[in-house]
C-alpha cells in the first residue's frame, strides 16, 4: 500500500475495514499524475476530463488488490439519493447516488472526491457501514441525514469519520452557499468567516459535525486535512480544475 494512503484513526470495530487513497501510487500522468516530490504515477480513479481509460482501469485494479472485492462505484451528482449495495456494482449500470450503505459482508463502498468531503459511517456492532459524498450542495440538502436514516441504528451506536476535504482557510464561497446553509441547518452561520466583500470562508468539517450532532451522533472523528493545501498528496478541483479523483472506501469484513 502506498505510504500516504490513509487508514482512518477511529474506534471502529475490528470487523470494519476502511481506507482512503491519495493522488499517489498509480499509473496516471499529467494533470492526473502524482503529487510534487512523489514517485511517478497518479492514482486517479475516475474516467473523463481527458484521462486515459486504460490508466483508470489499471488504477482501479491496483486498488482492488488491497480490498476484499471490487468497489461499488456510483455516478455521483451532488444529490441526496442513498443506494443499498448488496454486491459489487456492474460498471455498465452504475447507480446514480451520492451515498451508499450495506449490511453485506465483503461489499466495498466507494466515494470519489477532489475537495468534497467523504464521510464514512459504521455502527458499534459492525452490522452496517455507509459512505457519503458531502460537498456543500449535498450537505445543505441533507445527504448526511438521509444516509444516517438508512443505518437503522440508535445515534449513540453510530461512528462517523470525516475524510480530507477543502479546508476552512481555502473554501471561499458566495452568499448563495451561506444562505443555503443558514436556511437548512440551525447554527450554520458559525461555520462561516467573512472573506472578500460578498464572500465567506466555509468550514465543511464544522458543517458536517453540526448536521451529525443534530442527529444525536457524538462519535465524530476527522482526518483534519485540506485537499487544496496539500498538492503533494491530494487532487483538488478548486486548485487545478482539471484533476483526478481519490476514493474513500469502507466495508464489513
Amino acid at each position: 500500500m502506498p505510504t500516504d494512503w490513509i487508514v482512518p484513526d477511529w474506534p471502529a470495530p475490528s470487523e470494519v475495514g476502511a481506507l482512503l487513497t491519495t493522488r499517489n501510487g498509480g499509473t496516471s500522468v499529467g494533470a492526473f499524475g502524482a503529487g510534487p516530490g512523489q514517485p511517478p504515477g497518479g492514482m486517479n480513479l475516475r474516467e473523463g476530463d481527458g484521462e486515459d481509460p486504460g490508466a483508470v482501469a489499471a488504477n482501479r485494479a491496483k486498488l482492488a488488490a488491497w480490498l476484499p472485492s471490487a468497489p461499488v462505484w456510483m455516478r455521483q451528482v451532488h444529490g441526496t439519493d442513498v443506494f443499498e449495495a448488496r454486491a459489487p456494482s456492474d460498471a455498465a449500470s452504475l447507480p446514480v447516488a451520492d451515498a451508499a450503505f450495506t449490511r453485506s459482508r465483503g461489499v466495498v463502498l466507494a466515494i470519489q472526491t477532489a475537495d468534497c468531503m467523504p464521510v464514512l459511517f459504521c455502527d458499534r456492532q459492525a452490522r452496517v457501514v455507509a459512505a457519503a459524498h458531502a460537498g456543500w450542495r449535498g450537505l445543505a440538502a441533507g445527504i448526511l441525514e438521509r444516509t444516517v436514516a438508512k443505518l437503522g441504528c440508535e445515534p449513540e451506536d453510530v461512528l462517523a469519520y470525516l475524510g480530507p476535504a477543502i479546508g476552512p482557510c481555502a473554501f471561499e464561497v458566495g452568499a448563495d452557499v451561506l444562505d443555503a446553509f443558514c436556511a437548512a441547518l440551525p447554527g450554520a452561520r458559525s461555520a462561516f468567516v467573512p472573506g472578500r466583500p460578498g464572500k465567506w470562508f466555509a468550514d465543511l468539517e464544522a458543517l458536517a459535525s453540526l448536521a451529525l450532532g443534530r442527529l444525536g451522533i457524538t462519535q465524530i472523528h476527522s482526518a483534519g486535512r485540506c485537499t487544496l493545501s496539500e498538492p503533494e498528496h491530494f487532487y483538488s478541483f478548486r486548485r487545478d480544475r482539471v484533476t483526478g479523483r481519490m476514493a474513500a472506501l469502507i466495508w464489513l469484513k
